[in-house]
């Protein structure tokens, strides 16, 4: 049977339904649909997406040859039901060509409207009509359209001039008008020639007069759209596979520019802003579509309570605005009261917040596409919420409207949205931690954290952070950086304290001596106020003033509901008592990686940690280990304290000893002075601990086999924390959690120390607690022989930041060099360090869980990496059994949101 390729629809029948996006297109499936249940749609057909596909791999000759014969007979269809023949120079019918991908994607693909349209059939538009003016106006219109879509004049750069808008400035200029619609036929007529001659200049051709020609040149620069530079940029930033290619919508023209009794427009059935159930709108009388959007003329409110709201906002009196501003109920007051109970029908039957575009011809409304909305994520949970509560849907489909990622828009503080919108970012970088950010430039640590106590915002500015910036983090109000990833140190720490940060921002050079910052040409230097978008990645000159998000009772339901559903707990990443009572108030149900090196470097800690690192034999570590103690014991005492009843799977000891020690000359005078010791000693030390590849080194557990002094101390100071709080009354479930094993023998000593010291502090204090000792998966050699290592661990936590660099063989650091264009190319779909490589290290995961698993069925499985709080990785831990996922704590409520999609999908 050959295949459909064009479906047809009108007069209340269509081939196609709304269940048929994937092949029609939201377009072109909801016009069908619309159809069938009597709203009122002009005729016309649909190209279907497989056709795009076809048209990408075979090319425009082949596409046009096989898709003739369908698309005739389906024109002939709207030439019946409209009365008028396509072509036609006395009674002419015109269609518009729009595209339609499965998914919304606004303002990215091409439109041309008033096609049909030449030389004799604007005449004949004139006489059928009654109506010069409207005649002419719509051939200038096409031109231009025409002229950008199909012809290539569209300018490409903020240089170029537009020609069509250039010559439309120098008519309106001569006439001594402002507006498009102060034009009359003698003008337009004027614009029509010139416009010609544009396109003769620009293109070398004249402009094509045949119907057919045009017709086909416009749905080949529809199926070319879905490539042009937005869409493609689109596509990425919501992971739209390029597969998916885009429909092609083409429909008899209705106009909104017939005079005073025609209009056009744009609703939503509710706020897309704020989700509240209140159709609203805009529209312009006199005009076409894409006058409404493109803000030539101030487009009119639809409802009068919407009319009356926007004129306060504008200071506008009553009075100017009933007299220039009306609303369309009370300009067309039938045709206001027939599209409002036509939203109602249509969010009634798709049981969704709607987003229409509509047209009225000389009094008659017709609907000319209905989609799902685009929303904010406050406006995302409460149409979800509220349309449970009215019965539109129940809790399953709740979860499964509302997109995890965006909840983030309600967790992070915002920026005023007013004055954001009329602010131009200096720069962008990665999008690395959500939220917004403003304060005064910083370029270290140090003073970070003294402004900050001086009760100064600050920015902390950095070439790329380490683990020694972690204090001026903490206290600074964002982190931007000119080098690193989605997963660079910045990345991950400002993510798990909830801090905004924008990583790797183009153009930005920073020179720490002279305390400045060049971005693109421009300097900064320190004191000076920038704000950051790290939703958006966008860097801003300025104070831009932010405000908290606030979690209202719909995101609570939601939660609520996500938990009923859910079947794999969500832990947090968490260093610090404040950090576990956030992820808790989040809803986390406990730790699943508390890194105990973050505690070192705060001010009490770092001396004597240097010390230990620095001595020269054991007896010296030791003595600097018994400091350690006492100041290790109160951090586990507090994040135990705010995790009461839950469990806590602390880190031992991971990253390469040289990240602790001083590496410059004061720093190194200042141990020698502490340690009593010649600066000679101490430099030499410092030498001796670096690595040609830290990360490949001595870190991990192979720092606890060789000096297994320092397991000792982190065993005992987690173990009477927990034996401590057990006496105040509260429980404390540790989970000690070897890093970096490769060997199973690696655990074993490892494991050996551990039970040892945890028997003995059980003997001193003559009691004892439950606990567990576990190791993470962060090897593929572990990966590949977890039956071992399973016979001898409590439970497995997967790394997936490690496990995917040393599976790839990508340095996280120093991917950013080249993983950008890896995902250009295609060579990547994603970023492996911040979507889970279910094909390759996902598969070492499954692996582990199903070979650890048939050793020891009760084994207790974990993911700890920057992937437990991305939707789609998390759906991939359930789906291969993981216990549980652990992420930053304002990931939580993402995580959990996730894991209960995964379990009703």
């Amino acid at each position: 049977m050959e295949k459909k390729r064009v479906y047809t629809f009108g007069n209340g029948m269509a081939e196609g339904r709304a269940d048929m996006k994937n092949l029609l297109g939201g377009k072109g499936a909801n016009l069908a649909e619309m159809n069938l249940i009597g709203v009122p749609v002009p005729p016309g057909f649909t190209i279907t997406t497989e056709v795009c596909t076809e048209y990408n791999l075979l090319g425009r000759d082949y596409v046009v040859e096989v898709l003739k014969p369908e698309v005739e007979k389906a024109m002939e269809n709207i030439e019946k039901l409209m009365g008028a023949k396509f072509g036609d120079r006395e009674n002419p019918c015109l269609v518009s060509v729009r595209s339609g991908a499965r998914v919304s994607m606004p303002g990215m693909m091409d439109t041309v409207l008033n096609l049909g349209l030449n030389d004799d059939a604007v005449e004949g538009i004139a006489r059928k009509s009654g109506n010069e003016r409207f005649a002419w106006d719509s051939y200038r219109r096409f031109i231009q359209m025409y002229g950008d879509v199909v012809l290539g004049m569209k300018p490409q750069s903020k240089e170029d001039i537009d020609p069509f808008e250039e010559i439309m400035e120098e008519v309106k200029h001569a006439k001594g008008v402002e507006l498009d619609t102060d034009l009359d036929v003698a003008d337009l007529k004027e614009l029509v020639k010139r416009f010609k001659m544009a396109v003769k200049e620009r293109t070398g051709k004249d402009f094509p007069e045949s119907a057919w020609d045009q017709l086909w040149g416009a749905v080949c620069a529809v199926f070319d759209s879905w490539m042009n530079e937005r869409a493609i940029l689109y596509r990425k930033m919501n992971n739209f596979p390029e597969e998916w290619g885009t429909a092609v919508n083409v429909q008899a023209m209705v106009y909104g520019n017939m005079g005073v009794t025609s209009a056009t427009g744009v609703a939503f059935t509710r706020d897309a802003a704020t989700g509240e159930d209140i159709f609203n709108g805009e529209y312009l009388i006199n005009a076409q579509g894409e006058d409404v959007v493109a803000g030539v003329r101030t487009p009119q409110q639809i409802t009068l309570e919407g009319s009356r709201r926007w004129a306060k906002l504008q200071g506008i009196s009553e009075e100017e605005r009933a007299a220039k501003y009306p609303s369309l109920e009370e300009s067309m007051p039938e045709c206001a009261q027939e599209l409002i109970k036509t939203q109602q029908k249509l969010e009634d039957y798709f049981k969704d917040m709607q987003d229409l575009e509509f047209t009225i011809q000389d009094g008659k409304l017709w609907l000319l596409q209905t989609r799902s909305g685009k929303r904010t994520g406050a406006a995302m949970i409460k149409i979800a919420i509220d349309m449970l509560h009215q019965g539109y849907i129940d809790e399953k489909t709740v979860l499964k409207r509302c997109d995890p990622e965006k909840l983030d828009e309600l967790l992070h503080p915002v920026f005023d949205k007013k004055i954001l919108a009329a602010s131009k970012p200096i720069t962008n970088g990665l999008p690395a931690s959500p939220g917004a950010a403003t304060g005064q430039v910083v370029f270290h640590a140090d003073e970070a954290e003294a402004w900050a106590k001086d009760g100064k915002k600050v920015i902390l500015c950095r070439i790329e952070t380490s683990p020694e910036d972690l204090r001026g983090m903490a206290t600074a109000q964002g982190i931007l950086t000119a080098r690193g990833g989605m997963t660079s140190h910045a990345a991950v720490v400002a993510r798990g304290m909830g801090k905004c940060c924008v990583s790797a921002a183009n153009g930005v050079v920073i020179n720490y001596k002279e305390r400045k910052m060049t971005i693109n040409g421009k300097v900064f230097n320190e004191g000076d106020w920038i704000s950051l978008n790290g939703t958006t990645g966008n860097v801003y000159e300025g104070n831009i003033p932010t405000q908290d998000a606030e979690l209202g009772p719909d995101f609570l339901e939601l939660m609520k509901i996500a938990d009923k559903y859910t079947r794999m707990s969500v832990r947090t990443n968490a260093d610090t008592p404040h950090d576990a009572q956030v992820a808790r108030n989040f809803g986390a149900t406990g730790i699943g990686l508390c890194r105990t090196e973050h505690m070192f470097f705060e001010e009490d800690k770092i001396i004597p940690m240097r010390e230990m690192i620095l001595a020269k034999d054991e007896e010296g570590r030791r003595k600097a280990l018994e400091k350690l103690l006492p100041l290790q014991k109160k951090d586990f005492k507090g994040i135990f304290a705010a995790m009461d009843g839950f469990p806590v799977t602390v880190r031992l000891l991971d990253p390469p000893l040289h990240e602790f020690v001083p590496h410059d000359e004061k720093g190194q005078m200042e141990m020698a002075k502490v340690m009593n010791i010649s600066y000679n000693d101490i430099h030499e030390r410092v030498e001796s601990l670096m690595e040609a590849n830290p990360m490949l080194g001595l870190r991990g557990c192979r720092l606890g086999n060789l000096y297994p002094e320092i397991t000792e101390m982190q065993t005992r100071a987690i173990i009477e924390a927990a034996l401590e709080l057990k006496k105040e009354g509260i429980t404390a479930i540790p989970e000690i959690m070897v890093p970096l094993t490769g060997i199973v023998y690696e655990f074993k000593a490892q494991k050996e120390i551990i039970e040892k010291t945890i028997q003995q502090v059980f003997s001193e204090h003559s009691d004892s607690i439950e606990y567990k000792i576990g190791t993470m998966i962060e090897i593929p050699r572990a990966a590949l022989t977890a039956h071992k290592i399973a016979k001898e661990a409590d439970f497995f936590s997967f790394g997936t930041n490690d496990l995917t660099q040393m599976t790839f063989g990508y340095s996280r650091d120093d991917v950013a060099k080249f993983l950008p264009l890896y995902i250009d190319k295609g060579i990547l779909k994603q970023d492996p360090f911040a979507v889970l490589d279910q094909n390759g290290v996902g598969q070492l995961v499954n692996m582990a869980v199903q070979s650890g698993r048939a050793v020891k069925p009760i084994l207790k499985c974990g993911i700890c990496g920057e992937h437990g709080g991305e939707p789609s990785s998390v759906k991939f831990c359930h789906h291969v059994g993981l216990n549980y996922v652990s992420c930053s704590p304002f990931r939580v409520p993402i995580a959990r949101l996730a894991a209960a999609q995964a379990a009703i999908e």
